[in-house]
């Protein structure tokens, strides 16, 4: 492990210490599960941006520059 330094304010400091010892954990324990599940979740969200997105493949080379009639023809077939 390795150390380091955090700069907090006085509300995070006074709810970090109240919550380690209510936990009867060390305030670095809470720091390091906080963090580790802050990451798990970003990467989780970053999956999620946009599923599918260069996923397939429609075999044609104009679709962006004839955006706007293939969505008009594909609301026209609904």
């Amino acid at each position: 492990m390795f150390r380091t330094t955090l700069y907090l304010d006085e509300e995070t400091v006074l709810a970090l210490r109240q919550l380690a010892k209510l936990q009867k954990r060390t305030q670095a324990e809470i720091i390091r599960d906080a963090l580790k599940r802050y990451f798990e979740h970003a990467r989780l969200e970053k999956r999620r941006v946009l599923p599918g997105l260069g996923a397939y493949r429609s075999g044609r080379h104009d679709i962006s520059d004839k955006a706007e009639e293939l969505l008009k023809q594909a609301a026209k077939q609904r």
